[in-house]
């Protein structure tokens, strides 16, 4: 997997399923919510760890054998 710091539209579109221009808007939308809480953001492209906490089901939870440890 590939763990860069941001993710672009390309790989948001192959992971949801969805057309390019609408993971542009994706991107647009989640960028406009990190500058509201004060942040920087990059066009086109947007943090990956935010993208995953805001996309359910797409984070991997742990493990229910790790949990018991």
């Amino acid at each position: 997997m590939n763990k860069n710091l941001f993710i672009k539209a390309e790989e948001i579109a192959k992971k949801l399923g969805v057309s390019k221009p609408y993971a542009y808007k994706l991107i647009r939308k989640l960028n406009e919510e990190l500058k509201n809480r004060g942040f920087i953001t990059i066009s086109g492209k947007v943090s990956r760890q935010f993208f995953e906490e805001k996309i359910y089901g797409l984070r991997k939870e742990k493990s229910y054998v790790s949990l018991q440890r």
